[in-house]
């Protein structure tokens, strides 16, 4: 029953993970949560996370931010570091990560999810079939119903000794046959394509492009 929540990879911090080797094998999309995760809650993009989706954008990846916060807080922070994004995206829920994946043109196979909460981030990206990459948050401040959950988390953490293979690279992930050499997810069953689907705007659940860069705000 926790198997649902256990992310595929962990890592220390969003800025320590080797994106270029997944780049590699195939994968084109990276969907990030903000707050604990790019920076402190609350606190706006900084040099560092701006050069992070440089040095991304530069690579070849499309990137996303997915918040569940309201459009004044996403956008100020996609408009710094060049990002699509989509706020009150209705976390864990899957929707708002298919409409992140529509937005990058990119599928569950060739798409990266990094955020800091199993509850909300990595289990929707799970529900989506998309690679989970949990993070430790950046600062220990957190609003209390967050609190609880951390204490849920480590239950769940504690669990995950033997199931989380956070050292396997992308390259033994293929060998492995979880992703081929293109990305592609191999023995799951086929996997609906996103930019098909023609899915419409959900209520409540909203997206913008940024002026600056074209890769959305």
């Amino acid at each position: 029953m926790l198997e649902r929540f256990y992310p595929d990879r962990e890592a220390e911090s969003a800025y320590g993970i080797d994106y270029s080797a997944y780049y590699e094998s195939g994968f084109r999309g990276i969907i990030f949560d903000v707050d604990n995760t790019l920076v402190p809650h609350g606190a706006p993009a900084d040099e560092r996370a701006a050069a992070l989706f440089g040095k991304l954008r530069e690579a070849g990846f499309e990137t996303l931010l997915l918040s569940n916060n309201k459009e004044p807080r996403v956008k100020s922070f996609a408009d710094v570091v060049g990002a699509q994004y989509i706020y009150r995206a209705g976390k864990p829920g899957r929707a708002g990560y298919e409409k992140a994946m529509e937005l990058m043109h990119t599928r569950p196979e060739n798409t990266l999810f990094v955020g800091d909460q199993l509850f909300t981030d990595v289990w929707g990206a799970k529900k989506a079939g998309i690679l989970t990459f949990l993070v430790k948050p950046i600062h220990p401040r957190e609003e209390i119903q967050i609190v609880l959950k951390r204490r849920l988390e480590r239950i769940v953490l504690f669990s995950t000794t033997e199931a989380v293979r956070i050292s396997e690279s992308p390259e033994e992930a293929g060998k492995a046959g979880i992703f081929s050499e293109k990305g592609q997810r191999t023995g799951q069953g086929s996997r609906r394509d996103w930019r098909k689907s023609g899915r419409s705007r959900e209520s409540g659940r909203f997206f913008g492009k940024g002026p600056a860069t074209g890769q959305g705000s």
